[in-house]
Protein backbone atom coordinates (compact mmCIF):
# COMPACT_ATOMS: atom_id res chain seq x y z
CA UNK A 1 0.00 0.00 0.00
CA UNK A 2 1.19 3.48 -0.84
CA UNK A 3 0.29 4.74 2.62
CA UNK A 4 1.42 8.31 2.11
CA UNK A 5 -0.28 8.65 -1.25
CA UNK A 6 -3.52 7.14 0.05
CA UNK A 7 -3.35 9.32 3.16
CA UNK A 8 -3.00 12.46 1.03
CA UNK A 9 -5.86 11.31 -1.19
CA UNK A 10 -8.15 10.83 1.81
CA UNK A 11 -7.08 14.15 3.32
CA UNK A 12 -8.05 15.83 0.06
CA UNK A 13 -11.54 14.49 0.74
CA UNK A 14 -11.44 15.91 4.28
CA UNK A 15 -11.08 12.61 6.14
CA UNK A 16 -10.00 12.90 9.76
CA UNK A 17 -6.85 11.26 11.15
CA UNK A 18 -8.98 8.58 12.85
CA UNK A 19 -10.90 7.86 9.65
CA UNK A 20 -7.62 7.51 7.76
CA UNK A 21 -6.24 5.14 10.39
CA UNK A 22 -9.40 3.03 10.20
CA UNK A 23 -9.11 3.01 6.40
CA UNK A 24 -5.54 1.70 6.62
CA UNK A 25 -6.72 -1.11 8.87
CA UNK A 26 -9.50 -2.33 6.55
CA UNK A 27 -7.39 -1.94 3.41
CA UNK A 28 -4.54 -3.92 4.98
CA UNK A 29 -7.03 -6.60 5.95
CA UNK A 30 -8.32 -6.73 2.39
CA UNK A 31 -4.85 -6.97 0.85
CA UNK A 32 -3.84 -9.79 3.20
CA UNK A 33 -7.09 -11.63 2.49
CA UNK A 34 -6.66 -11.33 -1.27
CA UNK A 35 -3.04 -12.45 -1.13
CA UNK A 36 -4.04 -15.57 0.78
CA UNK A 37 -6.67 -16.46 -1.84
CA UNK A 38 -4.93 -15.54 -5.09
CA UNK A 39 -1.35 -16.71 -4.69
CA UNK A 40 -1.73 -19.23 -7.53
CA UNK A 41 -4.28 -17.44 -9.73
CA UNK A 42 -5.59 -14.00 -10.73
CA UNK A 43 -8.08 -12.29 -8.47
CA UNK A 44 -11.77 -12.70 -9.29
CA UNK A 45 -14.98 -10.96 -8.27
CA UNK A 46 -15.79 -13.95 -6.08
CA UNK A 47 -12.77 -12.99 -3.96
CA UNK A 48 -14.24 -9.54 -3.34
CA UNK A 49 -17.57 -11.12 -2.40
CA UNK A 50 -15.81 -13.58 -0.10
CA UNK A 51 -14.09 -10.73 1.72
CA UNK A 52 -17.43 -9.00 2.17
CA UNK A 53 -18.91 -12.19 3.61
CA UNK A 54 -16.01 -12.27 6.06
CA UNK A 55 -16.71 -8.68 7.11
CA UNK A 56 -20.34 -9.61 7.75
CA UNK A 57 -19.38 -12.64 9.83
CA UNK A 58 -16.91 -10.57 11.86
CA UNK A 59 -19.39 -7.69 12.22
CA UNK A 60 -17.00 -5.33 10.47
CA UNK A 61 -19.47 -4.62 7.65
CA UNK A 62 -19.75 -0.93 8.49
CA UNK A 63 -20.52 1.81 5.95
CA UNK A 64 -17.16 3.41 6.78
CA UNK A 65 -15.24 0.26 5.87
CA UNK A 66 -16.99 -0.10 2.53
CA UNK A 67 -16.46 3.55 1.66
CA UNK A 68 -12.75 3.18 2.50
CA UNK A 69 -12.48 0.15 0.20
CA UNK A 70 -14.26 1.97 -2.62
CA UNK A 71 -11.91 4.93 -2.17
CA UNK A 72 -8.86 2.68 -2.14
CA UNK A 73 -9.95 0.85 -5.28
CA UNK A 74 -10.37 4.18 -7.05
CA UNK A 75 -7.03 5.48 -5.74
CA UNK A 76 -4.99 2.50 -6.96
CA UNK A 77 -7.10 2.10 -10.14
CA UNK A 78 -8.07 -1.44 -9.16
CA UNK A 79 -11.31 -1.97 -11.12
CA UNK A 80 -12.01 -5.30 -9.43
CA UNK A 81 -12.02 -3.74 -5.96
CA UNK A 82 -13.63 -0.46 -6.93
CA UNK A 83 -16.39 -1.89 -9.12
CA UNK A 84 -16.94 -4.86 -6.82
CA UNK A 85 -17.43 -2.76 -3.71
CA UNK A 86 -19.48 -0.17 -5.59
CA UNK A 87 -21.78 -2.95 -6.78
CA UNK A 88 -22.09 -4.36 -3.28
CA UNK A 89 -23.10 -1.05 -1.67
CA UNK A 90 -25.13 0.41 -4.57
CA UNK A 91 -28.75 0.49 -3.48
CA UNK A 92 -28.00 -1.63 -0.42
CA UNK A 93 -30.53 0.39 1.59
CA UNK A 94 -33.57 -0.64 -0.48
CA UNK A 95 -34.91 -3.61 1.50
CA UNK A 96 -33.91 -2.00 4.78
CA UNK A 97 -36.00 1.03 3.80
CA UNK A 98 -38.91 -1.25 2.90
CA UNK A 99 -38.60 -2.87 6.32
CA UNK A 100 -38.68 0.55 8.00
CA UNK A 101 -41.69 1.60 5.93
CA UNK A 102 -43.65 -1.50 6.92
CA UNK A 103 -42.61 -1.01 10.53
CA UNK A 104 -43.95 2.55 10.45
CA UNK A 105 -47.18 1.84 8.59
CA UNK A 106 -48.30 -1.57 9.84
CA UNK A 107 -48.31 -3.81 12.88
CA UNK A 108 -45.48 -6.04 14.02
CA UNK A 109 -47.26 -9.17 12.80
CA UNK A 110 -47.30 -7.84 9.21
CA UNK A 111 -43.65 -6.88 9.40
CA UNK A 112 -42.62 -10.26 10.78
CA UNK A 113 -44.66 -12.08 8.14
CA UNK A 114 -43.15 -10.22 5.19
CA UNK A 115 -39.57 -10.51 6.40
CA UNK A 116 -39.78 -13.97 8.00
CA UNK A 117 -36.91 -16.39 7.39
CA UNK A 118 -34.58 -13.81 5.85
CA UNK A 119 -34.95 -10.68 7.95
CA UNK A 120 -33.25 -7.43 6.91
CA UNK A 121 -30.31 -8.12 4.57
CA UNK A 122 -26.94 -7.23 6.09
CA UNK A 123 -24.82 -4.47 4.63
CA UNK A 124 -22.27 -6.03 2.30
CA UNK A 125 -24.43 -8.89 1.07
CA UNK A 126 -22.78 -10.11 -2.18
CA UNK A 127 -24.72 -9.35 -5.34
CA UNK A 128 -25.58 -12.97 -6.29
CA UNK A 129 -27.29 -13.50 -2.93
CA UNK A 130 -29.58 -10.48 -3.07
CA UNK A 131 -32.40 -11.68 -5.38
CA UNK A 132 -33.31 -14.51 -3.01
CA UNK A 133 -34.12 -11.90 -0.37
CA UNK A 134 -36.09 -9.81 -2.86
CA UNK A 135 -38.10 -12.72 -4.22
CA UNK A 136 -39.04 -13.96 -0.74
CA UNK A 137 -40.06 -10.54 0.57
CA UNK A 138 -42.05 -9.62 -2.55
CA UNK A 139 -43.85 -12.95 -2.51
CA UNK A 140 -45.00 -12.25 1.04
CA UNK A 141 -46.03 -8.72 0.08
CA UNK A 142 -48.20 -10.11 -2.72
CA UNK A 143 -49.84 -12.47 -0.22
CA UNK A 144 -50.50 -9.71 2.28
CA UNK A 145 -51.60 -6.85 0.02
CA UNK A 146 -53.59 -6.33 -3.17
CA UNK A 147 -51.57 -5.11 -6.16
CA UNK A 148 -52.35 -1.36 -5.85
CA UNK A 149 -51.39 -1.36 -2.14
CA UNK A 150 -48.30 -3.46 -2.83
CA UNK A 151 -47.24 -1.14 -5.66
CA UNK A 152 -47.86 1.90 -3.47
CA UNK A 153 -45.20 0.69 -1.02
CA UNK A 154 -42.44 0.83 -3.64
CA UNK A 155 -43.56 3.37 -6.25
CA UNK A 156 -41.68 6.27 -4.63
CA UNK A 157 -38.42 4.28 -4.77
CA UNK A 158 -36.79 2.43 -1.90
CA UNK A 159 -33.50 4.25 -2.43
CA UNK A 160 -32.20 7.06 -0.22
CA UNK A 161 -32.83 10.11 -2.42
CA UNK A 162 -32.21 13.29 -0.39
CA UNK A 163 -33.30 16.55 -1.99
CA UNK A 164 -29.80 17.96 -1.46
CA UNK A 165 -28.40 15.41 -3.90
CA UNK A 166 -30.17 17.18 -6.76
CA UNK A 167 -28.32 20.45 -6.24
CA UNK A 168 -29.93 23.50 -7.83
CA UNK A 169 -31.96 21.56 -10.38
CA UNK A 170 -35.13 23.53 -9.55
CA UNK A 171 -33.37 26.82 -10.34
CA UNK A 172 -31.95 25.36 -13.57
CA UNK A 173 -35.44 24.38 -14.65
CA UNK A 174 -36.93 27.77 -13.78
CA UNK A 175 -34.19 29.58 -15.70
CA UNK A 176 -34.64 27.44 -18.80
CA UNK A 177 -36.67 28.67 -21.76
CA UNK A 178 -39.15 25.83 -21.58
CA UNK A 179 -39.11 22.14 -20.78
CA UNK A 180 -37.54 21.14 -24.10
CA UNK A 181 -34.59 23.49 -23.55
CA UNK A 182 -34.12 22.19 -20.02
CA UNK A 183 -34.07 18.61 -21.26
CA UNK A 184 -31.59 19.40 -24.02
CA UNK A 185 -29.26 21.24 -21.65
CA UNK A 186 -29.36 18.38 -19.15
CA UNK A 187 -28.59 15.94 -21.93
CA UNK A 188 -25.66 18.01 -23.16
CA UNK A 189 -24.26 18.24 -19.63
CA UNK A 190 -24.57 14.48 -19.18
CA UNK A 191 -22.75 13.74 -22.44
CA UNK A 192 -20.05 16.27 -21.52
CA UNK A 193 -19.60 14.45 -18.20
CA UNK A 194 -19.31 11.10 -19.97
CA UNK A 195 -16.80 12.53 -22.46
CA UNK A 196 -14.68 13.77 -19.57
CA UNK A 197 -14.80 10.41 -17.82
CA UNK A 198 -13.81 8.69 -21.06
CA UNK A 199 -10.83 11.00 -21.59
CA UNK A 200 -9.72 10.60 -17.97
CA UNK A 201 -10.16 6.83 -18.00
CA UNK A 202 -12.55 7.00 -15.06
CA UNK A 203 -15.78 4.98 -14.60
CA UNK A 204 -19.34 6.21 -14.46
CA UNK A 205 -20.34 4.83 -11.07
CA UNK A 206 -19.68 1.11 -11.56
CA UNK A 207 -19.15 0.94 -15.31
CA UNK A 208 -16.25 1.85 -17.59
CA UNK A 209 -16.81 4.55 -20.20
CA UNK A 210 -15.52 3.59 -23.65
CA UNK A 211 -15.87 5.05 -27.13
CA UNK A 212 -18.63 2.50 -27.82
CA UNK A 213 -20.46 3.62 -24.68
CA UNK A 214 -20.37 7.22 -25.88
CA UNK A 215 -21.67 6.22 -29.33
CA UNK A 216 -24.47 4.22 -27.73
CA UNK A 217 -25.55 7.11 -25.51
CA UNK A 218 -25.49 9.62 -28.35
CA UNK A 219 -27.89 7.41 -30.32
CA UNK A 220 -30.35 7.04 -27.41
CA UNK A 221 -31.73 10.49 -26.50
CA UNK A 222 -34.30 9.06 -24.07
CA UNK A 223 -31.32 7.96 -21.96
CA UNK A 224 -29.32 11.16 -22.10
CA UNK A 225 -32.10 13.65 -21.47
CA UNK A 226 -35.53 12.15 -22.05
CA UNK A 227 -38.05 13.14 -24.71
CA UNK A 228 -41.11 15.30 -24.22
CA UNK A 229 -44.61 14.64 -25.54
CA UNK A 230 -46.90 17.25 -24.11
CA UNK A 231 -46.83 16.93 -20.33
CA UNK A 232 -45.15 13.52 -20.43
CA UNK A 233 -41.40 12.95 -20.41
CA UNK A 234 -40.21 9.54 -21.57
CA UNK A 235 -36.99 8.34 -19.99
CA UNK A 236 -34.93 5.21 -20.60
CA UNK A 237 -32.44 3.97 -18.02
CA UNK A 238 -28.79 3.78 -19.00
CA UNK A 239 -27.60 0.14 -19.10
CA UNK A 240 -25.72 -1.05 -16.05
CA UNK A 241 -22.78 -2.31 -18.12
CA UNK A 242 -23.18 -0.55 -21.45
CA UNK A 243 -19.92 -1.64 -23.05
CA UNK A 244 -20.59 -5.32 -22.33
CA UNK A 245 -24.15 -4.97 -23.61
CA UNK A 246 -23.02 -3.36 -26.87
CA UNK A 247 -20.67 -6.24 -27.64
CA UNK A 248 -22.93 -9.08 -26.46
CA UNK A 249 -25.01 -11.10 -28.94
CA UNK A 250 -26.87 -13.37 -26.51
CA UNK A 251 -30.22 -11.71 -25.74
CA UNK A 252 -30.44 -13.04 -22.18
CA UNK A 253 -26.97 -11.77 -21.34
CA UNK A 254 -27.78 -8.41 -22.93
CA UNK A 255 -30.71 -8.12 -20.54
CA UNK A 256 -28.42 -9.09 -17.67
CA UNK A 257 -25.92 -6.38 -18.62
CA UNK A 258 -28.76 -3.87 -18.92
CA UNK A 259 -30.45 -4.35 -15.53
CA UNK A 260 -29.33 -1.92 -12.82
CA UNK A 261 -31.15 -3.33 -9.84
CA UNK A 262 -28.75 -5.15 -7.49
CA UNK A 263 -31.75 -6.81 -5.84
CA UNK A 264 -32.95 -8.35 -9.12
CA UNK A 265 -30.15 -8.50 -11.72
CA UNK A 266 -28.62 -11.85 -10.75
CA UNK A 267 -32.04 -13.50 -11.05
CA UNK A 268 -31.76 -13.00 -14.81
CA UNK A 269 -29.04 -15.66 -14.95
CA UNK A 270 -30.35 -17.78 -12.07
CA UNK A 271 -33.41 -19.81 -13.14
CA UNK A 272 -34.09 -20.79 -9.53
CA UNK A 273 -34.99 -17.24 -8.46
CA UNK A 274 -37.69 -15.00 -9.93
CA UNK A 275 -38.09 -11.36 -8.95
CA UNK A 276 -41.54 -10.06 -9.99
CA UNK A 277 -41.65 -7.18 -12.44
CA UNK A 278 -43.72 -5.02 -10.10
CA UNK A 279 -40.45 -4.32 -8.28
CA UNK A 280 -39.45 -2.14 -11.26
CA UNK A 281 -41.79 0.53 -9.89
CA UNK A 282 -38.97 1.26 -7.44
CA UNK A 283 -36.84 2.27 -10.44
CA UNK A 284 -39.65 4.41 -11.81
CA UNK A 285 -39.69 6.18 -8.44
CA UNK A 286 -35.97 6.86 -8.81
CA UNK A 287 -36.54 8.48 -12.20
CA UNK A 288 -39.38 10.72 -11.07
CA UNK A 289 -37.59 12.02 -7.98
CA UNK A 290 -35.80 14.89 -9.73
CA UNK A 291 -39.15 16.07 -11.10
CA UNK A 292 -40.66 16.01 -7.63
CA UNK A 293 -37.77 18.19 -6.46
CA UNK A 294 -38.43 20.61 -9.32
CA UNK A 295 -42.21 20.86 -8.89
CA UNK A 296 -42.28 20.28 -5.13
CA UNK A 297 -45.18 17.84 -5.36
CA UNK A 298 -45.78 14.11 -5.94
CA UNK A 299 -45.34 13.02 -9.55
CA UNK A 300 -46.81 9.98 -11.28
CA UNK A 301 -44.41 7.63 -13.07
CA UNK A 302 -45.34 4.55 -15.13
CA UNK A 303 -43.24 1.55 -16.03
CA UNK A 304 -43.74 1.12 -19.77
CA UNK A 305 -41.03 -1.45 -20.39
CA UNK A 306 -38.60 -3.26 -18.11
CA UNK A 307 -36.11 -6.08 -18.17
CA UNK A 308 -38.11 -8.02 -15.57
CA UNK A 309 -41.19 -7.67 -17.80
CA UNK A 310 -39.25 -9.38 -20.59
CA UNK A 311 -38.34 -6.23 -22.51
CA UNK A 312 -34.87 -5.24 -23.73
CA UNK A 313 -34.79 -1.93 -21.86
CA UNK A 314 -36.36 -0.05 -18.95
CA UNK A 315 -38.57 2.84 -20.07
CA UNK A 316 -40.70 5.14 -17.97
CA UNK A 317 -43.38 7.77 -18.53
CA UNK A 318 -43.12 10.74 -16.16
CA UNK A 319 -46.36 12.77 -15.96
CA UNK A 320 -45.53 16.42 -15.26
CA UNK A 321 -47.93 19.08 -13.95
CA UNK A 322 -47.28 21.45 -16.88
Amino acid sequence: MDRKGFENYLKSHKWSDQQILDAFIIVTSFEEFMQSRTQQRPAEMEDVWAFSRMLISEKRNTPENYVALVRYGFFIKDDLLFLGMMEIVDGEESLRNLHEKLEHLFDEETLDYVFQDYGVPPLGLPTPEKPAYTAAVLQRLSERFDEPSYKNLIKDSLRDLPVEAYGDIKRQFEESAGLDKFLQKRGDQFLDQMETLYKDGRPFFSQPVTADVLDYLKSHPEITHGEQDGSIVYEVKIPFLTDQLVHETDLNLKKYYYCHCPWARESLINPEVTVPAIFCNCSAGFHKKKWEVIFEQPIKAEVLESILMGDERCRFAIHLPV
